[in-house]
């Protein structure tokens, strides 16, 4: 099987190929757009399993397979790429596949009725592939080039209703974010090869830039700043992270992109982009951890690693508990978790991180699709206040939305969430840098129950508060507060306005659903063995340690701290809401300053716009002044000048310097050319011109014998 490990670029090609294929495609050639884009990511996903296959054999520690070859030389050096083969490379190969192709299928339903349905099926497999050149790349230098790819691809999807201002503008301000992160990203690989000669990870010599000779070589280079230069480059790359998985204060891109369609959302919020940034992390963990200090675990850049996730974790999810857009609600949910996967990263490891970051690709993927369900069958509303009463109309999306639900609060133990969120804040007890971060983690767990738990309650419970068609706010309680008949009549109207999605979409939504469940049963032995598959220790599960004291407190206080969230959300909601879809905010009513405060998202936009924004465009300003009248009036100045010496120039040549010469030769000249005339080779000419001149010669001797 190991065939694989060479041709492993095989996997982003084929929906490379595909994004290329489609793109030549007719907007009318809908179906074989779409089967194009599935049927080349579900063969990668088949690739993906041939690649895991082989992972599972070794028996001398961590697999780790690579292939590097020269791209370009430059005088005496080579610039190599590769592609490596390890357990991160294949695990994440399988989940982004997997889920994508899910989407994929999703988005056949959900965008049947766009006239652009094959671009965007285009932009899709060209995201796809990007995502996974990203995974395979065993050089900084290609994961780079395909990350910026993912960028772009980004850009494109978010934009794809470009006709609306929110999403043009929303695509513009992603790109712009995440290009500052990158810039950070860019200095720190460059810095890093300017110490270590080599963007590889991994070389058959040993001398990849994260292997223990060029990371002692980096340790001990020197400091600047007071820190290791090894340290200054994990932070600078780890800006990259920052920007492409929204952490503070880079965040503000991650909500704006909910302008794109629904299954785009899922794509980038749940199994790929914002999952870069993390798997970036995870990929130069080794850079990450080489320190002065020596000690595993507690190396400067892990502690900033973990205080921003754990920051990040907080942040946002106060901001979700205050939203009212379906979407944007589970996208400020994206951004605290991915701050828990930073948190991971910072405290227990890549294993810890990257566990989180796999079964939070399985339900946040169904909760995004099943965002999509319910804005689908409302008509394209996505204000939770106006909904209300959909689990009678959407039984499946409801049964699979409450199951994602449930996975993203941490609801024990059937949950995958439960697992991976444990071993979280299991590991943030244990650090030995501070307990802080463990505190805001058990907070954001709690605020993570609480929230979802509102959102439940206003989508799925109580009574219908959609308004379609021409049935107003006051006409609607009229109807439900009438007799009989009037309750039967609107009962019957809504039914026919709201409905169940198609089966292309309600099926992925009971696989991932299956997913998120499944791992959840196997999450107490499936940790110990991912634990030891991610980092080559010896394959055991330790049963046992489930029944220590410590894993039974943490435990229990994992299943406290939801059960809070939760009741705290449906006693605050499920009693008091009404079918008014103005009634405020129970927060709102309680503390209203703090609510706009939450609402209004802390005013980070509105910071940004007054200082970041208004400061850009003010030097934008500034500078076309100065170009326009400080510089244009220096080039306008130089041409005059260049002008007059020019003038000036030839008037010294025609009247000094050649002191009347050219006039003279051009007299000559002209004499020359009318005597030349003469000179025709016509001889009747001639004799024509001796004949006159005959004549006037006697005419003179006749007048002078005369005389």
């Amino acid at each position: 099987m190991l065939w694989i490990v060479e041709n492993l670029w095989l996997i982003p090609a084929l929906p490379l190929v595909a994004a290329g294929l489609i793109a030549l495609m007719k907007q009318s050639q809908r179906k074989p757009a779409a089967a194009l884009a599935i049927g080349s990511l579900a063969f990668s996903f088949l690739l993906s399993c041939c690649a895991f296959a082989p992972t599972l054999q070794s028996s001398e520690g961590l697999f780790r397979k690579f292939h590097n070859f020269p791209w370009f030389d430059f005088g005496t050096t080579s610039l190599q790429l590769g592609w490596v083969l390890d357990p991160l490379t294949a695990v994440m190969l399988l989940m982004v596949t997997f889920v994508g192709t899910l989407i994929f299928i999703y988005s056949v339903g959900y965008m049947a009725h766009d006239e652009n349905f094959t671009r965007f099926f285009c932009f899709l497999s060209l995201f796809a592939a990007a995502m996974l050149g990203i995974i395979i790349a065993n050089s900084l230098l290609l994961l780079f080039i395909s990350w910026e790819l993912v960028g772009l691809a980004s850009y494109l999807l978010i934009g794809f209703w470009y006709h609306k201002p929110s999403a043009a503008a929303a695509a513009k301000k992603a790109f712009i974010v995440t290009r500052i992160g990158d810039m950070g990203f860019l200095l720190g690989m460059l810095w890093l090869y300017s110490q270590t000669g080599t963007l590889l990870f991994y070389t058959n010599d040993g001398t990849g830039c994260l292997e223990h000779s060029a990371l002692t070589k980096l340790v001990t280079a020197g400091t600047v700043g007071g820190m290791a230069i090894s340290t200054a480059i994990a932070l600078l790359i780890f800006c990259g992270a920052v920007g492409k998985s929204g952490q503070v204060p880079l965040h503000v891109w991650l909500p704006d992109a909910m302008e794109g369609p629904t299954p785009v959302s899922a794509l980038i919020h749940a199994a790929t982009m914002v999952a870069a940034g993390v798997f970036l992390v995870a990929r130069v963990y080794p850079l990450m951890d080489a320190d002065a200090n020596g000690v595993t675990g507690a190396s400067t850049a892990l502690s900033v690693v973990t205080w921003v996730g754990a920051i990040t974790a907080v942040f946002a999810a106060l901001i979700a508990v205050a939203q009212t857009d379906i979407k944007r609600i589970l996208a400020y949910s994206t951004v605290s978790q991915l701050g828990f996967m930073m948190m991971g990263l910072g405290v227990g490891g890549v294993a810890v991180g990257m566990f989180h970051l796999l079964t939070h690709a399985f339900f946040k993927a169904l909760l995004f699709l099943g965002a999509g369900s319910v804005i689908h069958g409302c008509h394209d509303e996505q204000d939770i206040c106006r909904m209300g009463g959909l689990r009678k109309f959407m039984p499946v999306t409801f049964a699979t939305y409450a199951i994602g639900m449930m996975a993203l609060c941490g609801v024990p133990i059937f949950f995958s969430g439960f697992w991976s969120k444990d071993e979280i804040l299991h590991a943030a007890h244990g650090w030995t840098v501070s307990q802080i971060p463990f505190y805001l983690g058990v907070f954001g767990a709690f605020l993570t129950a609480f929230y979802m738990t509102r959102q439940m309650v206003h989508v799925f419970f109580g009574n219908s508060r959609v308004e379609f068609g021409t049935v107003t706010a006051s006409e609607k309680r009229t109807h439900e507060h009438g007799g009989a008949d009037t309750k039967q009549h609107r009962k019957v109207e809504f039914s026919s306005d709201v409905h169940e999605s198609p089966r292309i979409m309600t099926v992925p939504l009971v696989v991932l659903a299956i997913g998120s469940i499944a791992l959840g049963f196997f999450g107490t032995p499936a940790w110990p063995w991912l634990h030891s598959y991610l980092t080559g220790h010896e394959l055991h599960a330790n049963f046992g340690k489930l029944f220590e004291w410590g894993t039974l407190s943490m435990m229990l206080i994992s299943t406290v701290v939801v059960a809070a969230g939760i009741g705290a959300g449906w006693f605050l909601y499920a009693r008091k809401l009404t079918c008014d879809a103005n009634e405020p905010d129970p927060l709102d009513r309680a503390q209203p300053a703090l609510f706009r405060l939450l609402r209004k998202k802390f005013f980070v936009d509105e910071l940004y716009n007054a200082t970041v924004v208004r400061l850009n465009a003010l030097f934008a300003a500034a500078s076309d002044w100065f170009d326009r009248f400080i510089w244009n009036g220096l080039v306008q100045i130089a041409s005059l000048i260049t002008l007059g010496f020019s003038h000036l120039s030839r008037f010294i040549d025609q009247y000094i310097v050649n002191l009347g010469f050219d006039g003279g030769c051009d007299s000559l000249r002209s004499g020359a050319r009318g005597f030349s005339r003469l000179q025709n080779g016509q001889v009747q000419s001639y004799l024509r011109v001796i004949g006159i001149g005959l004549a006037v010669l006697v005419l003179a001797l006749l007048w002078g014998c005369r005389s």
